[in-house]
């Protein structure tokens, strides 16, 4: 399976689900900004969690498949269209070749990934194909899509995309068409797992929480803030009400994550991201809950958001809580098409 990249879009690249086992070398972790739709794209069609994915920053991208490819594409950036016919997201997607699809926009959010059967193949660095921009490796030689990109799939398929595979093609052959777009008429309901509606965000006060006066733990908990133009895969400024310190201790280099909200010397905050530094000098005066990253990976420029506390166990167990549903929702992919490609292969 082979697409051929018509028009990149503003930012495109190759991630999967980062490095994080070398942090304490100084590489940033990079990978899926929205962990989640990359997930669910992957399950759609049978993939592990960790298979490669294209990430679409906003629409205005295109693509031709030079093969016929089975795909699924999850997230709030972008609509997949062919001609005029909308391509339904969250579920596997049969395209014929010579098909063009096109990224037109989709106001609820800003990224979106898009899945292949057996993932795309590239080879990997450190562990992983993400692509590191900062840096300059990883993915497609270190760097964002261009128009003429070639990408195909890595033909070593699971079990569970072998499944979808089988079954795609009784259907084709049944209707005796290979030229037709087709898809199931169900989905993986990501907005059950994560509405994207939805502007508070759950965070733990970080190692510096202590270090502000009560009127600014008070505003940084009921105040709203606004993603700043200056927001990138790096990072996001947030503005809003400047926080003071009650404690004016500096603050040696220490560890920071994807998800660490600093507060620079002027007052302002700064939400991490995926490709962001591995250690940092400015306070940390909370860690944004690992379930609602993929919350703040949809965030645009001048959208509005609240913070609300909640205590580490909470956040263990909403993170248990979505794992769990995860794993329910690939189950119920295997059961999708267990019966029938077991059926076909019976000894």
């Amino acid at each position: 399976m082979q697409i051929k990249i018509l028009k990149p879009g503003l930012m495109s690249t190759i991630q999967d689900m980062g490095r994080y086992q070398y942090l304490s070398q100084a590489v940033p972790v990079s990978g899926a900004m929205d962990t989640l739709s990359a997930r669910i794209a992957n399950k759609a069609v049978g993939n592990g969690d960790n298979a490669a994915v294209i990430e679409f920053t906003y629409a205005d991208a295109e693509f031709i498949a030079e093969t016929g490819l089975l795909i699924a594409y999850v997230g709030d950036g972008a609509i997949f269209q062919s001609g005029e016919q909308v391509l339904p997201p969250e579920r596997p997607l049969f395209i014929p070749s010579g098909t063009n699809i096109k990224l037109t926009n989709n106001p609820s959010g800003s990224r979106t990934y898009l899945a292949i059967a057996g993932g795309w193949d590239l080879p990997g660095i450190l562990g992983s194909k993400s692509t590191c921009l900062t840096a300059g490796f990883g993915g497609l030689e270190g760097r964002t899509l261009k128009r003429g990109d070639t990408l195909k799939n890595d033909d070593k398929l699971t079990t569970n995309a072998q499944q979808i595979v089988q079954n795609f093609k009784q259907k084709l052959q049944k209707n005796d068409t290979n030229d037709t777009l087709f898809y199931p008429a169900w989905n993986i309901p990501r907005q059950l797992l994560l509405p994207a509606g939805r502007k508070t965000i759950r965070v733990v006060p970080g190692n510096e929480f202590g270090w502000f006066n009560g009127r600014s733990i008070a505003v940084f908990l009921s105040a709203p803030y606004i993603i700043g133009r200056q927001s990138n895969r790096m990072g996001y400024h947030l503005e809003g009400a400047v926080l003071e310190r009650a404690k004016k201790d500096e603050l040696l280099s220490t560890a920071v994550t994807p998800g660490t909200i600093q507060v620079t010397g002027s007052g302002g905050m700064v939400l991490l991201m995926a490709d962001c530094q591995t250690t940092g000098g400015y306070p940390r005066i909370a860690q944004v809950a690992a379930v609602d990253m993929p919350l703040c990976a949809q965030l645009k420029p001048g959208d509005s958001i609240f913070f609300k506390e909640i205590s580490r166990r909470e956040a263990e167990m909403l993170y248990i809580e979505r794992e769990q549903q995860l794993h329910q929702l690939t189950i119920a992919v295997q059961c999708k098409f267990y019966k029938q490609y077991h059926a076909k292969h019976r000894p």
